[in-house]
């Protein structure tokens, strides 16, 4: 690998989630090599220029922090149910690292990672990793792996055993592969022809698309807060999934490596802010949100139409 080189870091928010990735981008920015050079861009729709500017502040000089608005080419991912994440409401930011190897054609590898993390190791480390002809590196989705409708799910929903079945908040791509493969085409194809219902739309199209040729990283490199597990030595990267978030609820594993961050992030006063007002009330639709996604789970596996069914009828689902 070439250490000149400089190591692309996608992110993709909205402008309500520009504090977490200011503590997403402090920590990698603490923890990354003097040594190498690195660029976040950030997707984004309306990101308000204030947010830009104040995000831009983290920079340094090896280190550098740009954005790029998502204006078009998403039309066809309309608002309905089969595209909601985590049941509860509905986001395009989700699909943006499905089109980053056409719209970054000069890219042949990348990195992507969610907004609801914290880095702790060198993200040079993660770029490095050999590839091969796999389109992807990524982790083994521990956080629902032990959820016995959420496994039935991946194996009979997505077609995928629960051990190959990966997180897409943390994937090192291949872009030039995807492209050659047009990855993006052929998950519109799919989308559009067949509107799978999804628990999780992105990262299950992911899953079932790229299945096969997929490098499995080691947990340290997208680790969740998971109850009564204890914690995870040597960890990489914190990944706050799903309900886990240290803005939102006490006690949650790792959460103190959150705050440790956000202290100097330029954003600490307005997640405290979040934390305080997050009511019980916000509590108990999480709560709710998290049963529905479970009862999917067992519900969306009757569905006529499933990835493991049109895969099983000849249906080409994986590249």
């Amino acid at each position: 690998m070439n250490t000149n080189e400089q190591i692309p870091i996608f992110f993709s928010i909205d402008d309500g989630y520009a504090p977490y990735l200011a503590v997403a981008l402090n920590s990698a920015i603490k923890n990354c090599s003097p040594d190498r050079s690195y660029r976040a861009i950030v997707l984004h729709r309306d990101l308000s220029k204030e947010h830009q500017i104040r995000l831009s502040e983290l920079e340094t000089p090896n280190f550098t922090i740009e954005f790029f608005e998502m204006k078009q080419g998403l039309e066809a991912i309309t608002d309905r149910s089969s595209n909601y994440l985590r049941c509860d409401y509905f986001t395009l930011t989700i699909y943006f690292r499905l089109f980053i190897a056409t719209m970054f054609e000069e890219l042949d590898r990348a990195i992507y990672i969610d907004s609801d993390i914290v880095v702790l190791g060198d993200l040079a480390e993660l770029y490095d990793t050999p590839l091969g002809s796999n389109y992807i590196a990524a982790c083994q989705d521990k956080s629902v792996s032990g959820v016995p409708a959420l496994v039935k799910y991946m194996e009979e929903c997505i077609g995928v055993p629960k051990d190959e079945y990966i997180n897409s908040g943390v994937l090192l791509m291949n872009l030039k592969a995807l492209r050659e493969k047009k990855f993006d085409e052929h998950f519109l194809n799919l989308l559009n022809t067949y509107h799978f219902e999804s628990i999780a739309p992105d990262q299950d199209y992911i899953n079932a698309i790229c299945n096969g040729k997929i490098h499995y990283l080691s947990e340290a490199w997208d680790t969740m807060p998971r109850d009564n597990s204890p914690e995870l030595v040597g960890a990489k990267i914190i990944h706050y999934n799903l309900f886990s978030k240290p803005w939102c609820y006490d006690n949650v594993q790792y959460g103190d490596l959150f705050w440790q961050y956000a202290k100097d992030s330029g954003y600490y006063a307005e997640a405290l802010e979040h934390k305080a007002l997050y009511s019980q009330e916000k509590k108990d639709n999480d709560a709710a949100c998290l049963k529905i996604l479970i009862e999917n789970g067992e519900k969306f596996c009757d569905n006529e139409i499933t990835f493991k069914k049109m895969h099983d009828a000849g249906v080409k689902i994986r590249l």
